[in-house]
C-alpha cells in the first residue's frame, strides 16, 4: 500500500514531541526514564486525555502472581454482566508497548485491552512485565511466559476457556506476543489460538528501507529503536542476543506450526518493513496471516488513540480478528 500523508494533528503531535528530550527514549535522561515508568509526573485526568480512557463496559481487578523472579502484576478485564457460554469466554493476554523500557503504569494502557474485552466478550489479562534498563532481557520474556501460563491454568476460574487463548500486543508488546507463540509451539503449550501483532518489533536490524525513510517520522525515530535495543539487550548483545528468536522472531529457523496472526502495519513507521517481512515468512511457512496496513499512520496508534483517529479503525480490525479466531 502506498503511504498517504500523515494527518496534520498527528504531525503537530510529532513536532511537539520533538521539542522535548523527555519525549524520546534516545534523548531521555535516567530520571526521565524513571518518571516515565511510573508516570508520576502526569495527573490521571491528563493521562486519560492523551492515552485514552478505560472502556466503561468492563470490570477490572488488579492482582499479582508469584513467579520464579518475584511478584508479577496483572490487570484482569471482564465484560460487565457477562456469563460464559457452554464453552467459556475467550481469554487473551495483552503486552503493552514502550520498547521494553517505557509505560510501566498499566493505567496508560487501559483503553485497548478494555475495549477488546468489551467488544470481543473476552477476559483480557494485561501484564505489568519488568522493564529495562533495570531488568534487561530476558526479564520481560520470562514474565510474559509466566503470565500466559497463569492465564491458561486459571482460565476456568475466570469464567474462560483455556482452549480459546490468544496473545496480542503493540510494538515491543507485539514482539513479546510473537515470542510467546514461538515459545508455546516449541514447549508444547499452552495452546495459543491467535496472535495479534500490532506494528511489532521482529528484528534488531536498523538498516532497511522503512528505517531509513521513516527515521524521523512522528512518535518513533530510528535513533529511539537503537536506544531501546541498547537498554533492553544490555550485556546480552555480547552473547549473540540479536540473533535469538526470543529477541528477533524473524530470525527463527522455522515459523511453521504457529497460530493464525493479524499483523497490523503503520505505513510511516520505522518498523514497517520488518513487520511485513515477518508476515511474509509466516504465510510462506503455512501460517494463516491477515495483514492490515494503515496508509496514513505512523507508529503509536495504541499509545495515542485520542490523537490518531486511525486508532478506532485499527482496533475494530483487531476485535474482528480475535472474535473470529476465538469463536467457539
Amino acid at each position: 500500500m502506498t503511504p498517504t500523508p500523515i494527518p496534520a494533528r498527528v504531525r503537530a503531535w510529532g513536532w511537539f514531541m520533538d521539542r522535548f528530550r523527555s519525549m524520546h527514549i534516545a534523548t531521555m535522561s535516567p530520571t526521565d526514564i524513571e518518571h516515565n515508568q511510573s508516570m508520576r509526573t502526569i495527573p490521571a485526568p491528563v493521562r486519560r486525555v492523551i492515552f485514552g480512557a478505560r472502556d466503561s463496559r468492563v470490570e477490572v481487578r488488579d492482582l499479582s502472581i508469584a513467579t520464579s523472579h518475584g511478584q508479577l502484576g496483572l490487570r484482569v478485564y471482564r465484560p460487565r454482566d457477562s456469563s460464559p457460554d457452554a464453552h467459556g469466554l475467550p481469554i487473551a493476554v495483552y503486552f503493552h508497548g514502550g520498547g521494553w523500557t517505557l509505560f510501566g503504569a498499566l493505567d496508560v494502557c487501559d483503553w485497548l485491552p478494555s475495549r477488546v474485552a468489551a467488544e470481543v466478550g473476552a477476559v483480557v489479562v494485561a501484564v505489568d512485565y519488568r522493564l529495562a534498563p533495570q531488568h534487561p532481557y530476558p526479564a520481560a520474556v520470562d514474565d510474559c511466559l509466566a503470565a500466559v501460563a497463569w492465564a491458561s491454568e486459571h482460565a476456568e476460574e475466570l469464567g474462560a476457556s483455556p482452549s480459546r487463548l490468544a496473545v496480542f500486543g503493540d510494538s515491543a508488546g507485539g514482539n513479546l506476543s510473537a515470542v510467546m507463540a514461538l515459545r508455546a509451539r516449541d514447549s508444547g503449550g499452552p495452546a495459543i489460538r491467535a496472535q495479534g501483532l500490532i506494528y511489532p518489533v521482529t528484528d534488531t536490524t536498523l538498516d532497511d528501507d522503512s528505517m531509513r525513510s521513516n527515521a524521523r517520522k512522528p512518535v518513533l525515530h530510528r535513533a529511539d529503536m537503537d536506544a531501546f535495543f541498547r537498554y533492553y539487550l544490555g550485556a546480552s548483545r555480547q552473547h549473540g542476543a540479536d540473533d535469538d528468536p526470543s529477541v528477533s522472531p524473524l530470525r527463527a529457523l522455522s515459523l511453521s506450526g504457529l497460530p493464525p496472526a493479524l499483523v497490523q502495519v503503520s505505513a510511516h513507521d520505522v518498523l514497517r518493513d520488518q513487520a511485513l517481512a515477518y508476515a511474509a515468512r509466516l504465510r510462506a511457512e503455512g501460517t494463516s496471516v491477515d495483514v492490515q496496513t494503515y496508509a496514513e499512520a505512523p507508529h503509536g496508534w495504541v499509545t495515542y488513540p485520542k490523537i490518531m483517529r486511525v486508532s478506532r479503525r485499527a482496533s475494530a480490525d483487531l476485535v474482528d480478528f480475535l472474535r473470529r479466531e476465538l469463536s467457539a
